[in-house]
């Protein structure tokens, strides 16, 4: 009985079920993308500290330590730009500081103006060298001023070409004390006008004595009166000669204030007329001085007349 007891006992299997792996999530993902991120930052960062100027460096640094005064009062690290609040310098791989807003082409046309000044004065100074050549073929061609080349010196200025008729001893171009032209020198005039009312620049015709005083002193008529007469009666025979009036800006007296041999005051060369071709630059000059002086509502008379000077 008890052996059938053992036979009849159930037999009992254990069947043990695995389960799948559960689902983890996509946080790794974000993670990764914040890791690359940082990264690409980060060596965004190196590129740009190794392009920037250590000028650059230090603004950066001062605006970090003390951003409200960088901002309120500029500065390298500030970047100059124009924007309402300074900063972002749209170049960082200047040598020298950073690039403001339109900086570049700005600097473009100003360079471009400069170039543009340079190609017109250099073609202006072949103008004046060929005008030197023409006036001194126009002498040398004219028998009767054939003798008189010597006393005809031309040089260039930094106003222009400058034509000094200057008196000889044995051949003086006015009468001692006197206005009035000898006929060389009418004939010389004459020449210069009409070649010179060929060019379109304007002219400055000056008067020089020598520092022989007059015997009237500076109560009577002196050098400044004849040298202002001279230069009057000058003009008069190069308009004569061809020479458009509204070409003449200025006529001046001088007397013995400039003379042409320093050392020797009272040398016949000292009296000479010169005529100046002004080049542009003389001529802006000559009308930013005349509009200063209309806007001042004055004028700088001539120097007043002494007993030091005078003469022929």
């Amino acid at each position: 009985m008890a052996g059938d007891t053992k036979k009849l006992q159930p037999i009992i299997i254990k069947k043990v079920k695995k389960a799948g792996h559960g689902h983890h999530g996509g946080a790794w993902k974000i993670a990764y993308a914040d890791f690359v991120t940082a990264m690409m930052a980060f060596f965004l960062l190196m590129w740009l500290l190794g392009s920037t100027t250590e000028g650059d460096k230090k603004g950066i640094a001062d605006y970090f330590n003390s951003p409200l005064k960088v901002a309120m009062f500029g500065g390298s690290g500030a970047g100059d730009s124009s924007s309402v609040i300074k900063g972002g310098g749209i170049d960082l791989s200047r040598t020298t500081g950073q690039v403001k807003s339109g900086e570049i082409e700005a600097k473009k046309r100003t360079f471009n103006l400069q170039a543009l000044k340079e190609q017109q004065a250099a073609a202006e100074r072949e103008r004046m060298k060929m005008l030197k050549s023409k006036v001194e073929e126009v002498l040398a061609n004219n028998p009767a001023l054939a003798p008189f080349t010597d006393q005809i010196k031309l040089d260039f200025t930094s106003e222009g070409l400058r034509i000094q008729i200057v008196d000889e001893q044995k051949n003086p171009m006015f009468d001692s004390g006197s206005s009035l032209v000898k006929p060389y020198m009418r004939d010389i005039l004459r020449a210069i006008g009409g070649v010179l009312g060929e060019v379109p620049n304007k002219l400055t015709i000056e008067g020089h004595t020598d520092s022989q005083p007059f015997s009237g002193g500076d109560r009577g008529y002196s050098n400044w009166e004849l040298s202002s007469d001279r230069a009057n009666a000058s003009r008069r025979e190069m308009t004569a000669g061809g020479l458009p009036d509204d070409k003449i800006v200025r006529v001046l007296g001088l007397a013995a204030s400039l003379p042409y041999d320093k050392d020797d005051p009272l040398a016949p060369v000292n009296r000479r007329i010169s005529i100046i071709v002004m080049n542009r630059d003389a001529e802006d000059r000559f009308r930013q001085g005349a509009v200063a002086e209309g806007a001042n509502g004055t004028r700088e008379a001539n120097p007043p007349s002494s007993s030091e000077h005078g003469s022929r």
